[in-house]
């Protein structure tokens, strides 16, 4: 199970993940469970979700122009980086932030390593679920130090 870096400290994840369309999703959604939802599937439930508890994963291959008319209403973004090589995340993270004004949690998923979370913290990544062999410890000291992001206030070394 991997660790979650949330606001500067590790953190129980509430959030339940959803891989893909499943029957019960609906269901779910009416009871006000947290939810993050693939891009796909948070459009086709959109009408019927509580903003509240309905977060929204992004691969890097989903168009962030579909989620932009709901960007205010949406807790949770969560940027999937399917390889630490896939730098497309990071891009996705600085358009959310600087070009649309997104405020809400932006964490980072997938392949996320403890040498990179500096550089996401500076393109606005305020948590990060790390791959399970990340040591949670060593995490929180690479975000101690220095520089701290303008989007986040996250320190960064």
């Amino acid at each position: 199970m991997s660790a979650l870096i949330c606001d500067g400290k590790v953190a129980e994840d509430s959030w339940q993940w959803i891989e893909g369309e499943v029957p019960w999703v609906a269901e779910r959604l009416e009871a006000g469970e947290q939810l993050v939802l693939p891009l796909a599937v948070w459009l086709t439930h959109r009408a019927r979700l509580d903003p509240r508890c309905a977060g929204v994963w992004l691969g890097p291959d989903d168009p962030l122009e579909a989620l932009l008319p709901w960007l205010a209403d949406i807790p949770l973004v969560a940027i999937c980086f399917p390889l630490f090589t896939d730098g497309r995340g990071y891009s996705l993270a600085r358009l959310l932030r600087c070009r649309h004004g997104y405020t809400g949690e932006l964490r980072a998923v997938g392949d996320v390593l403890v040498d990179q979370l500096a550089v996401m913290a500076q393109c606005g990544f305020d948590s990060f679920s790390l791959r399970a062999d990340q040591p949670p410890a060593v995490a929180l000291a690479a975000l101690v130090g220095g520089l701290r992001s303008p989007w986040t206030g996250i320190a960064m070394p």
